[in-house]
């Protein structure tokens, strides 16, 4: 019976922990979004700029066999 208590409230406190990370992780996502809202206000363009951020989560090799295999597909349907 003890075990089970134990297993409970383990279970309990790894929910809760979950549950304030993931208000957390809102609370984040909503401050990105100002970011973002405040920088097209400035004139930027946001697409662009999660492009940018996209990019820069990649590796060196992977962004560069990226642009790689765009260049050559941009190429084959001429839209140099």
């Amino acid at each position: 019976m003890a075990d089970g208590t134990v297993a409970a409230d383990q279970l309990r406190l790894f929910i809760e922990r979950i549950e304030r990370l993931e208000e957390e992780k809102k609370g984040i996502a909503d401050d990105v979004k100002d970011v973002y809202a405040e920088a097209k206000s400035n004139g930027y363009d946001t697409k662009t700029m999660r492009a940018i951020v996209r990019l820069r989560k990649m590796e060196t090799h992977a962004r560069q066999e990226a642009d790689a295999l765009l260049e050559t597909y941009r190429q084959a349907l001429g839209l140099e």
